[in-house]
């Protein structure tokens, strides 16, 4: 059995990965954060992938990037829960 319930990357592949980080850094501030030609000079998914796919040390560092940005957006999600914020009341408002 290859079941990895307490691994945050299990299932998640390289390429949502990616997609997941420059939908919210954009490629800009992802090449500023982990400052790889891929990511700095004519960046696209493609050639981000292909790169990242051969060399483990800039993988290791997107993945990184990847734990920390969901880490924090669950930590936001649990702080808004517990303040009573984002539950769908806001529909009604304004």
């Amino acid at each position: 059995m290859n079941q990895q319930p307490n691994n945050p990357l299990h299932g998640v592949t390289l390429a949502d990965l990616l997609e997941r980080l420059v939908e919210r850094y954009g490629w800009d501030e992802l090449g500023n954060r982990i400052q790889i030609r891929c990511f700095t000079h004519d960046p696209s998914l493609k050639s981000s992938l292909k790169f990242l796919r051969k060399t483990p040390w800039a993988r290791a560092k997107v993945e990184r990037l990847y734990l920390r940005s969901i880490c924090y957006e669950n930590r936001n999600v649990a702080s808004r829960s517990a303040s009573g914020e984002g539950d769908g009341e806001q529909e009604g408002e304004g």
